[in-house]
């Protein structure tokens, strides 16, 4: 069982996967670094939460397309 992540994350998450759905991957130090470049995070830890939020979908979209 995970942590409960909140509406703003899950809102701006949504919104970088709709947008830039192809530069993220399955592996969240990968997506760490791209919203490192991406977006203007000052905080570590909001960074890392949106980068586990993004690996979690994009893991839950590849085995529902299995």
């Amino acid at each position: 069982m995970g942590r409960i992540k909140t509406i703003s994350v899950k809102t701006i998450g949504d919104q970088l996967l709709k947008e830039h759905r192809e530069e993220f991957t399955d592996n969240f130090d990968k997506n760490k670094e791209v919203l490192a470049t991406m977006k203007k995070i000052e905080s570590k830890k909001i960074r890392n939460v949106l980068a586990g939020y993004i690996t979690k979908e994009i893991r839950k979209a590849g085995k529902e397309g299995a």
